[in-house]
């Protein structure tokens, strides 16, 4: 398993503090030096010290286990590698100083290049009039789902007070969110054909149409995005003001994401799923069952429970669909997505679109030897009409193979002997005999010989910085 980065982590919430090690060293009642030797991780932090330390710099233990850190390395080191920037080599070691040392750099590196992606692919960027342009909508909204680590506690406010007004349990929500709807708002709920649609609102009918090609779990997450829409607006618009998104198009994004959040969070209520959660081993179907959600809804949902105090399972959540594209990402699991280009073909995510509506289990290892339980199935959408192909998707969770005994998908399985080397993308993984490599990796010369053949369709050699 790769070490936690707490002393990076520290260093970088010490830094935005303002605080310097020998006034922080005081409050925690140790030398500077010793400080010094742990930002460096140089030094083992005992369980006491690193108590005093989230105390003293008011943040949860969760905040200390250096996901954000890792996460920024991977994405520093995508950026370095990209051939179109020609940068010197960038090795590791830098990587991580950078990261360490100085994160608001690191940030503001990524920042530039996401920026220069967007203006050299001139692919959905935003023009000012002041010939600015902005980052994609969608990585927008993605970076601030991110940024949040996917949860909201004034939403899960609002969708708790609401729930408890309702006073049903899930078996009833459904038909309690369809009695909300008209008692309260004099909305009135219909199901049947809808062309173009799977949900419409007509405001002047005080009407909610759902399709007929809806399956129940879906009509009721719809209707429950309604309320939400009704009810916890005041919340969604706070969450949005908070962090002022820099286009329309991104403040829609965020805002329905934020509306489904809550729906969600009033379907799903968080103390009593977190708990289903645990009693079912984060058995995704049976609590599919218990609370008359989807697949994918409880997925989501799993992948949000970081209410300080009460954290759940830190679950990553990915959907797929069978060209590789990513339309929804989160994670509180510190898994290094790569931001732009695919992922690593040998990974669950996208064997299991060979075995649709099986549910796939991997023990995925990267090549810093982090490795997470991860699972995966396919879903399917109802087609549009005949003829035309169904919509489907992988939908994929994981979690730090240390958590893997709270998860009913770890039974019967070696950890360590069932481990599968993956990377984060055949650009960016140098694992030398990977017999599904798609690319050569960029940081390394092509080593060619016509005649011997590998069981990589590529050779290479290491390149090594400096």
């Amino acid at each position: 398993m790769a070490r936690p980065l707490i002393g990076r982590t520290v260093r970088r919430l010490r830094l935005e503090r303002r605080l310097t090690q020998q006034a922080l060293a005081v409050r925690l009642g140790i030398s500077a030096s010793y400080l010094n030797l742990i930002e460096h991780d140089q030094r083992n932090i005992t369980a006491s010290l690193l108590i005093r330390v989230a105390e003293t710099l008011g943040v949860d233990l969760a905040t200390l286990s250096g996901n954000s850190e890792r996460q920024m390395e991977a994405q520093l080191r995508e950026t370095f590698a990209d051939p179109l920037l020609n940068a010197e080599a960038v090795s590791e070691e830098e990587v991580a100083a950078l990261s360490a040392a100085a994160p608001a750099a690191a940030r503001a590196v990524l920042a530039l290049y996401r920026a220069w992606r967007v203006a050299r692919e001139d692919a959905g960027g935003i023009a000012l009039p002041s010939g600015r342009r902005l980052l994609l909508p969608t990585e927008e909204t993605r970076d601030f789902f991110n940024d949040r680590m996917n949860y909201f506690p004034a939403l899960e406010a609002a969708a708790e007070a609401l729930g408890g007004e309702l006073g049903a349990s899930p078996a009833e929500m459904n038909h309690a969110v369809a009695e909300r709807l008209r008692r309260v708002h004099g909305i009135a709920v219909s199901v049947g054909p809808l062309a173009g649609a799977l949900r419409r609102y007509d405001p002047a009918a005080r009407t909610l149409m759902l399709s007929e090609m809806l399956p129940r779990e879906s009509r009721g997450f719809h209707m429950a995005f309604q309320l939400a829409l009704i009810e916890a607006r005041e919340a969604v618009e706070a969450a949005v003001a908070d962090s002022p998104p820099s286009s329309s198009e991104a403040a829609a994004l965020i805002r329905i994401g934020l509306l489904n959040y809550t729906a969600a969070a009033l379907l799903m209520p968080y103390a009593a799923f977190a708990a289903a959660a645990a009693a079912l081993r984060h058995d995704v179907e049976a609590l599919a069952a218990r609370f008359g959600v989807s697949f994918e809804q409880v997925c989501q949902r799993l992948s949000s429970l970081q209410r300080p105090g009460a954290r759940g399972v830190p679950f990553f959540f990915l959907r797929v669909d069978p060209a590789g594209n990513v339309s929804k990402r989160f994670s509180a699991a510190g898994f290094p997505f790569a931001r732009y280009g695919g992922s690593c073909p040998r990974w669950v995510v996208h064997t299991a679109f060979a075995t649709p509506g099986m549910l796939r289990v991997q023990v995925a290892q990267l090549p810093d030897g982090a490795s997470f339980l991860c699972f995966a199935r396919t879903v399917t959408a109802a087609a549009p009409q005949f003829g035309e192909p169904p919509p489907v998707h992988v939908i994929a969770m994981g979690a730090p193979a240390a958590h893997a005994a709270a998860l009913a998908y770890a039974d019967g399985i070696d950890l360590d002997r069932a481990a599968v080397g993956i990377g984060l993308s055949c650009r960016l993984c140098d694992r030398p005999d990977c017999r599904s490599r798609a690319f050569p990796p960029l940081e390394h010369r092509l080593s060619l010989d016509p005649h011997t053949a590998g069981a990589s369709p590529f050779r290479f050699e290491t390149r090594r910085a400096g």
